[in-house]
């Protein structure tokens, strides 16, 4: 038998705005369109985030937001 292995689908990544914890040793990290603050608290250790950008694979959110 003979099995080829399939050619990997590029996935489409892009620039995203993040908030990324500040706090020594916490990798923590969201997405800024699916926070639901407009200025959130990590949800592990309660620092304080900042914004910040990263090359993320393209997600939808069609959440709408109460501000």
């Amino acid at each position: 038998m003979y099995f080829s292995k399939k050619a990997a689908v590029p996935i489409e990544e892009e620039e995203t705005d993040i908030w990324a914890c500040t706090t020594d040793g916490c990798s923590c990290w969201m997405r800024e369109n699916f926070s639901f603050e407009k200025s959130p608290t990590c949800p592990f250790c309660q620092g304080e985030m900042t914004k910040d950008t990263r090359m993320l694979p393209v997600l939808a959110n069609h959440t709408k937001r109460t501000t």
